[in-house]
């Protein structure tokens, strides 16, 4: 899985913010990473510096899946298979990332 930079997380929370229609703040973002969201939007900004560590980064590699800008990663990338007719990929690729917003969304309720 990749590693993500600081810059690319500035990045990710800006396009999250986009794909569900809202700002996210760094506690949003710590929340979606499952820290405390008061303690851990510190967090949140030292990591926009360094990068994230271990179980969040890859969290956000797969959350990131839910902006159009991000590409859906292979090992969930079910839609190119040769059992998926070619006109259905992209509403399916379309719903997978609207269910990715939906999870972003209830996550921070």
């Amino acid at each position: 899985m990749k590693f993500v930079t600081g810059a690319e997380l500035k990045q990710l929370r800006q396009d999250l913010s986009e794909a569900i229609g809202r700002p996210l703040s760094a506690a949003d973002m710590a929340k979606l990473c499952g820290l405390e969201p008061k303690a851990g939007a510190d967090t949140i900004r030292r990591w926009e510096v360094s990068g994230p560590s271990g179980p969040a980064g890859k969290l956000l590699t797969i959350l990131a899946m839910a902006s159009d800008r991000h590409p859906i990663l292979e090992n969930f990338n079910i839609f190119d298979r040769w059992d998926v007719d070619e006109t259905e990929r992209p509403a399916r690729r379309k719903a997978f990332r609207e269910k990715m917003r939906s999870e972003i969304r209830q996550r921070l309720e």
